[in-house]
């Protein structure tokens, strides 16, 4: 199973959004990076039409995630289903 979740990188609290298989460890391969998040400065950056095709084949986000893509609004886009 895919999730998107958090990927920590650099020395300061900055993270990428990335689509990984549930096994993998939190700094392990991704399949894909789909976003930039940082929670100093409040920046987000997200390349939407990949996380929404990830959605619809399956991925599920984590609860940090899925709080990230709703501020967003990237489920609005989405058809609807049980994240909006």
């Amino acid at each position: 199973m895919v999730k998107l979740r958090l990927k920590r990188c650099g020395r300061k609290a900055v993270y990428r959004i990335v689509a990984i298989d549930v096994r993998s460890r939190r700094e392990g391969k991704d399949l894909q990076k789909v976003g930039f998040y940082d929670p100093i400065k409040n920046q987000t950056h997200l390349n939407v039409p990949a996380i929404l095709a990830f959605l619809e084949k399956g991925a599920q986000p984590t609860e940090t995630v899925q709080d990230i893509l709703k501020k967003a609004e990237v489920f609005k886009e989405l058809r609807p289903t049980k994240f909006n």
